[in-house]
């Protein structure tokens, strides 16, 4: 028999649906061998890739560049004991496509700092899960709903 916890895992069209409701996130990489996190803004695409810009001569998008790295976004409401994290895991890569850049320019995600050499980046969605966090009570997994209360 399954306990009930207070967490309720999240289907991928669930976990891309709240991923496209944020807008910050964080990348978790590897750099010279330790672990790294670096908060980003960030847009997801129409399949489900996880798009944001960095400066070309960082560590972290040398870093990243063909690394499996995962990315992970989340809201939480403290007071209501109520959110939901979701991570991504997939291969990094910059984007070199023209027309992809072009078009990512006009409609993608902005960084925190504008910078001369910026390039887009982008995870892979190779695996995609999340979690809703709820300990006011269970409720059937069809039935849950996340409130626009517990959207960023």
């Amino acid at each position: 028999m399954h306990r009930h916890n207070g967490f309720r895992e999240l289907d991928r069209q669930e976990c891309l649906r709240l991923l496209s409701l944020a807008t910050l996130g964080r990348v978790i990489y590897t750099e010279d061998a330790l672990p790294s996190i670096l908060p980003v803004h960030f847009h997801l695409d129409a399949d489900g890739a996880v798009l944001f810009q960095a400066s070309a001569a960082s560590h972290m998008a040398r870093a990243v560049q063909g690394a499996v790295v995962a990315f992970e976004a989340d809201h939480f409401d403290e007071a209501g004991h109520t959110g939901w994290s979701v991570v991504v895991t997939g291969r990094a890569s910059v984007v070199t496509n023209p027309v992809q850049q072009e078009r990512l320019r006009s409609n993608g995600p902005r960084p925190w700092l504008e910078t001369d050499d910026g390039v887009f980046i982008r995870i892979g969605p190779e695996l995609v899960a999340g979690r809703v966090v709820d300990r006011n009570g269970y409720v059937p997994s069809e039935q849950v709903h996340v409130s626009p209360a517990d959207m960023p």
